[in-house]
């Protein structure tokens, strides 16, 4: 077979992806260089620690916005905000690589908006979660997993509907996130572990149980296909 010289060196991401993304690129981009004392001047090396404060999720102000109904208002985005930036360089790259991965093949099923409802409604959930689950908690969330893990739910769950129209087990479908899992528990075990995988967690079945609403055909197809089982 002649290969196609027309053909992309690389696969072509949905727009949606890309906009998804390229804040998350821009931003570690921007703080990489400055630690490297490239941009910034000696200010520079604290512009991390500065993202992390204007962007971050801070339980102890999530606490006091769930008792005082939301207020400050103006501190809300911060359920969503804090996914762009990242603790280093492999924390960012791990995020962004696995965002445009199961963001490719989510965004090739979805139309752009379920894309973007499952990894803005992940990144809040897992965010409100990580904030008002765990008592006393006083580290900050920052880092695009739970809303990536929203993306696996939504991976998940097209893996689920195809195991149902074949009779398959579909639990099987499960199978990336148990093991995703596993590897977080021995990494936690050897080298300590906060409490962000309740946000992950949350984040995973949020974009699973969302799926059932913007998936095309939504929760109605999915009820027609275990009816014909």
């Amino acid at each position: 077979m002649d290969p196609d010289h027309n053909a992309p060196p690389l696969n072509p991401l949905p727009p949606v992806v890309w906009a998804l993304a390229l804040p998350m690129i821009a931003m570690e981009l921007v703080l990489s260089l400055a630690q490297a004392g490239l941009v910034g001047g000696a200010q520079g090396f604290t512009w991390r620690v500065q993202a992390v404060e204007r962007f971050g999720l801070f339980p102890e102000l999530l606490q006091y916005q769930w008792e005082t109904g939301g207020q400050p208002v103006g501190e809300l985005y911060r359920l969503v905000s804090y996914v762009l930036v990242h603790g280093s360089f492999t924390h960012a790259i791990f995020a962004i690589v696995m965002l445009l991965a199961l963001g490719k093949m989510v965004a090739e099923v979805f139309r752009w908006w379920g894309v973007l409802m499952v990894f803005l409604g992940s990144a809040a959930v897992g965010g409100a979660a990580y904030g008002l689950v765990v008592p006393g908690l006083k580290t900050q969330l920052i880092g695009g997993f739970p809303a990536v893990y929203g993306l696996i739910g939504a991976f998940t769950f097209l893996i689920w509907t195809r195991l149902a129209m074949v009779g398959a087990n579909r639990f099987r479908a499960f199978s990336l996130i148990g093991a995703l899992l596993f590897v977080q528990l021995v990494f936690g075990l050897l080298f300590g572990a906060g409490w962000d995988w309740v946000a992950d967690i949350a984040g995973f079945a949020t974009g699973f149980l969302l799926s059932f609403v913007v998936a095309p055909g939504g929760i109605r197809r999915v009820l027609d296909q275990i009816r014909q089982r």
